[in-house]
């Protein structure tokens, strides 16, 4: 390796923030900063705004071009990871067939990856987090909705067209609640942000009690994932009773999971995993009861450590093993 290639960069593309970072060959972050994503700019403002951070970035530590190594970019939605495209980002209007990479290329004159936004999480988490060190684990993000990166034996998973691990779409209720996939009873719309907020609301519309109510002042379309912990917290039944539902759906998910992909770890990101135990002691018993006893028990329920620092530092990981394999162990 040219040591002379000191930096990488890694860029965690969200669709509220980007959040940047330099690292040293250490893997030590010499600068971070999160901005605005502005993603309703649309996408020429999103890639000119990637641009401007890496330059003013590289600027601030005084590092010219040739001193870094590559660059790695985490993007959420559909992407082919070879060919350096992004084909669809949901939260992202006007986001359709976006040749990141060569776009990249027209500004910088190091090597540029891009990979789905969970996937470089669970880059971070294998590498430097929760993971560290195991050969078969899977990362679930809980936030807007429900992700998931996998490794079996020390291989990360992509799949015919790099859409492995959707578990956030496995069918929970034959007709259930509709989703944008176009089915309808999928995990995600019970288990993320939306679907708990959405598991409270239907219960107080059928004349249920909530100290919620009085902190949202009848205005249920304030009430947030956040607000559900919090009420927990103070004993209120019925968050107590939407946390412990949630929790058993996402039990039922993952044991599926488990029984597929026999993981010895199952890692739980996002900004849901903030919940924690309230959430994870419910998800570890249903587990205990339905998934496969062997693989069960060989397998553990823990949350994400990185947070979200995890998606940067993940995507410098998954760049430096694109440029040669196996880089970091």
């Amino acid at each position: 390796m040219n040591h002379s290639h000191k930096y990488t960069i890694g860029v965690d593309l969200g669709g509220t923030n980007i959040k940047s970072a330099i690292l040293d060959q250490n893997f030590q972050v010499v600068i971070e900063r999160s901005d605005p994503t502005n993603a309703l700019e649309g996408p020429a403002h999103v890639i000119r705004t990637i641009k401007g951070i890496v330059h003013e970035m590289m600027q601030h530590q005084q590092i010219a071009h040739e001193n870094i190594s590559c660059m790695g970019i985490g993007i959420p939605g559909l992407l082919n990871p070879k060919e350096g495209f992004s084909i669809f980002s949901p939260n992202f209007p006007g986001w359709e067939n976006i040749h990141v990479v060569q776009e990249m290329k027209k500004d910088f004159s190091f090597p540029v990856f891009i990979d789905n936004d969970v996937r470089v999480n669970l880059y971070g988490e294998w590498y430097f987090g929760a993971g560290k060190g195991l050969k078969n684990l899977v990362l679930v993000t809980i936030g807007t909705g429900l992700g998931s990166g996998i490794v079996v034996d020390g291989n990360v998973l992509y799949g015919t067209t790099s859409s492995i691990g959707e578990i956030g779409h496995m069918n929970m209720y034959r007709e259930g609640r509709p989703c944008r996939c176009g089915s309808s009873g999928c995990l995600g719309r019970y288990v993320s942000a939306i679907g708990m907020v959405r598991t409270l609301v239907e219960k107080l519309e059928s004349g249920r009690d909530s100290i919620i109510q009085t902190w949202v002042d009848g205005d249920r379309s304030r009430i947030s994932a956040k607000m559900i912990s919090d009420a927990y917290d103070l004993n209120d039944s019925l968050a107590i009773e939407v946390m412990h539902e949630t929790g058993g759906i996402l039990g039922f998910g993952l044991a599926n999971v488990i029984n597929l992909f026999n993981p010895e770890l199952i890692i739980i990101g996002g900004g849901v995993s903030a919940a924690g135990d309230r959430l994870l002691h419910v998800v570890r018993e249903t587990i205990r009861q339905h998934a496969l006893k062997l693989s069960s028990n060989a397998c553990g329920v823990v949350t994400a450590q990185l947070g979200g620092r995890a998606g940067m530092i993940g995507a410098v990981a998954y760049a430096k093993n694109q440029l040669e394999p196996r880089a970091i162990p």
